[in-house]
């Protein structure tokens, strides 16, 4: 599990394909490699992935191809720039929102152009995962946390503050450039849950979720 919030930019390596998988071997650019273990989960560009690998100040995962058709790490070659995080503490503050590393989708950025002091992107997204995206709803684009600004069908929106394009990938990537996008786990599981009695009609084993019980709590028009 992760926050979101980026610890540092890594360089790759080396990429290795075994077969239908892929070997990523990554350089961080910022202290890591004597903090980390084989083993470990560690995110690269929102993508939770296993140590298995600690040499030299490089970190080497193993990705597989299953990984590889829904994410972008497939286009990862030496010289690329990623974003990485290591899981969570439990003692840690939970400055951004609860990540898993497990992308939902590619999205496409469609626009890219300055507001004052900030960047506003829009990411073209597939239609299903607009279903879990919310005004002011958090979302993760290649593992960072963001605020989602505006949102549409196909679409939604976010402001890069200059702290975060300092510290991540994002601000280097151009309109046509594909992310990783993970949408808000809670709001899946909320969904599931809600739909599941739906089809049931269980109200008494069941969540207790439905619509009756969401305007009573005040989440209906």
């Amino acid at each position: 599990m992760f926050t979101g919030l980026i610890e540092g930019i890594g360089k790759v390596s080396s990429t290795k394909n075994v077969g239908n998988d892929m070997r990523i071997t990554v350089e961080p650019l910022f202290p890591m490699t004597d903090e980390c273990r084989v083993g470990e989960s560690i995110s690269i560009d929102g993508v939770c992935l296993t140590v298995t690998d600690i040499s030299k100040e490089l970190v080497s995962m193993d990705v597989s191809g299953e990984t590889l058709s829904r994410s972008t790490l497939r286009f990862l070659r030496q010289g690329h720039e990623v974003n990485m995080e290591r899981a969570l503490l439990l003692t840690d503050r939970l400055g951004g929102h609860l990540v898993s590393g497990h992308v939902d989708g590619i999205g496409k950025i469609l626009k890219k152009e300055t507001q004052q002091r900030s960047w506003l992107l829009r990411i073209g997204i597939d239609e299903k995962l607009s279903h879990y995206t919310i005004e002011k709803g958090s979302v993760a684009v290649d593992g960072i946390s963001l605020t989602i600004n505006r949102c549409a069908e196909s679409f939604f929106e976010v402001n890069i503050i200059p702290q975060t394009g300092r510290e991540t990938t994002l601000l280097k990537k151009k309109v046509g450039d594909q992310v990783n996008i993970e949408t808000d786990l809670i709001g899946k599981y909320v969904e599931k849950f809600f739909l599941r009695d739906r089809s049931t009609g269980d109200r008494d084993g069941g969540s207790g979720i439905d619509m009756e019980m969401l305007i009573k709590q005040g989440f209906g028009d």
